[in-house]
């Protein structure tokens, strides 16, 4: 069973704060693995020329300013060897597809193209954890530092509760684990279920 996050027993950080901290703390990791789980199936990025790209509706445009990223996120990948910490994202997808979900599933698919450690997970595999509440959107750096990652209501970030307590983040790493070992790789789920489809429009989201 999965231990609450209780925000109490969290410190509050809002969203320059969480950024900061985060960069930090990731920056000291060596030689242990992070890990993500993503369930939200709308966000509104920040600082996203892609995304931004997306909202107008130009959807070759938002495709082709991804792909603009494929240095840096090669670059991460090495430093990531370097480090030998590797990270690891469970992306939760429901069908069928939102407009934001069938961009993002761009977006991971070319990082995983670069190195990043990707699988998709349906909700029949997060659905028992799911009966009271969905899942929230946590990253677990390092095994020492969660966050649960806050949102507004339409998807916009809103900074994190930073919990340092070792059998909660042990508790949450281990369920993250098994949901990976679950989960498909993004690579062929794309193939699959993303590649073919048509263009989405921002009139859906």
């Amino acid at each position: 069973m999965l231990d609450p996050l209780v925000p109490a027993q969290g410190e509050r950080l809002v969203r320059d704060a969480y950024r900061r901290d985060f960069r930090q703390r990731d920056a000291r990791i060596r030689n242990r693995d992070s890990w993500k789980l993503e369930r939200r199936q709308h966000f509104e990025e920040q600082g996203s020329p892609s995304r931004d790209a997306f909202r107008r509706g130009d959807w070759d445009e938002a495709l082709r300013l991804l792909d603009e990223r494929r240095d840096d996120l090669l670059a991460i990948a090495q430093e990531d060897e370097r480090r030998a910490s590797f990270f690891h994202r469970v992306r939760v997808v429901e069908t069928p597809l939102t407009p934001y979900m069938q961009w993002e599933l761009h977006s991971l698919r070319l990082r995983a193209e670069c190195g990043e450690r990707i699988r998709v997970v349906g909700m029949e595999k997060v659905a028992a954890s799911e009966r009271a509440a969905p899942l929230p959107e946590v990253v677990i750096l390092g095994g020492r530092t969660l966050y649960h990652v806050l949102y507004t209501k339409t998807g916009i970030p809103n900074g994190a509760v930073r919990y340092t307590d070792p059998g909660l983040i042990r508790n949450w790493e281990k369920y993250i684990k098994s949901l990976y070992e679950a989960g498909e790789d993004v690579m062929s789920y794309f193939d699959r279920e993303v590649a073919s489809l048509p263009s989405p429009t921002t009139k859906a989201e």
